[in-house]
């Protein structure tokens, strides 16, 4: 990864992890300029909207403390991506990020 790709995408990779909203604002940010780095971390955050949403469909009608506990690994997989960002790396979130990779290529 080359430093100047990371330095130009590294504040859209980051603001990509704060909630739909943030990752909203990514997308429009590396839509004009495809920043690599950027894309990287946009479809790990995409990836972790998309298992939140189904944890929350599910905690609503299934067992609550099941969700919790499922939501406090979503969140620790949630945090080790935001520090990847920061510290700009493009290291894909445990068990789930190199899916998150291949299924949102057209990112």
């Amino acid at each position: 990864m080359n430093y100047n790709t990371v330095a130009e995408g590294k504040s859209a990779a980051i603001i990509s992890y704060f909630w739909w909203i943030g990752l909203l604002i990514a997308f429009i940010m590396n839509n004009n300029k495809k920043n690599s780095f950027t894309s990287f971390h946009i479809k790990q955050s995409i990836g972790l909207s998309l298992i939140l949403f189904v944890l929350g469909f599910l905690t609503k009608f299934g067992v609550p403390i099941f969700g919790q506990i499922l939501f406090l690994g979503v969140f620790v997989l949630w945090v080790i991506g935001l520090l990847g960002a920061i510290k700009g790396e493009e290291k894909s979130i445990p068990l789930v990020g190199d899916l998150f990779q291949d299924w949102f290529k057209f990112i």
